[in-house]
């Protein structure tokens, strides 16, 4: 769940510098596997409503929203191995499947794609801007097409890529080798804890390099910024260059 969980730790730093939250937003979420369950769950933690689920077959909208049954539901779907979500809306009445299209479509106040890589093509960012989204951050490895994310940084709507939306997977694995080095055993809160303070630091990392350099709000260019800025310092301090 590391990296769900640390996705919406860093989306609930961009709703905070759009002086709003969570609590009651409209939440599209693509996948079905871990890192959505992830995501679908910690997003409901938090007072968000997620309303589709995704899988090779299409896309399920529950308007009523996720709860703590269905959430535990998307595990029985994949370990079902068909990898379908359909069965779902069977289960769940007044939930509707919406076959071989994408979740994008629907009215939502913020999209987290948690699937595949480029599985936002251009027409889904124009879909997306044309439907007022909020936000959309990248929960998935490279899940927007280049072409999209120039779509939303051109409409100004305000994206967060991967490589530092996702990082709470790769940070929790930190956490977990220090945790053998130092002969540690940490509780599931201590490590929750110490993962939301680095997804903020990611975050507050990424907005204050892109705003040094002229180019506050952009995420994308934050996140390279600050990642180069990191692995520099590294370099010059251990006499590399």
């Amino acid at each position: 769940e590391a990296t769900g969980f640390g996705a919406l730790y860093f989306v609930e730093s961009m709703l905070k510098d759009l002086n709003t939250d969570i609590k009651g937003k409209t939440i599209a979420i693509s996948g079905f596997g871990n890192v959505a369950w992830g995501a679908a769950k910690k997003a409901t933690e938090l007072g968000g409503k997620v309303v589709t689920l995704s899988g090779p077959d299409g896309y399920i909208y529950d308007p009523a929203g996720l709860n703590d049954e269905k959430i535990e539901y998307m595990l029985e779907l994949r370990a079902s191995g068909n990898d379908i979500v359909a069965p779902y809306a069977d289960k769940f009445p007044g939930s509707t499947f919406f076959a071989g299209r994408k979740p994008w479509e629907q009215k939502v106040d913020i999209c987290l794609p948690c699937a595949t890589q480029n599985e936002v093509s251009e027409a889904d960012a124009k879909m997306i801007v044309d439907n007022k989204v909020m936000m959309v951050a990248e929960v998935s490895n490279m899940g927007c097409t280049a072409e999209a994310i120039d779509y939303f940084i051109s409409n100004k709507l305000p994206y967060a890529p991967g490589k530092a939306v996702n990082a709470g997977g790769v940070g929790v694995s930190g956490l977990e080798m220090s945790q053998n080095s130092l002969r540690l055993s940490w509780t599931f809160e201590e490590v929750d804890e110490r993962l939301h303070n680095i997804m903020v630091n990611i975050y507050k990392n990424a907005a204050d390099a892109a705003e040094r350099y002229g180019m506050k709000g952009n995420l994308v260019a934050g996140a390279n910024i600050a990642g180069f800025e990191k692995i520099a310092s590294a370099m010059m301090s251990q006499g590399v260059v």
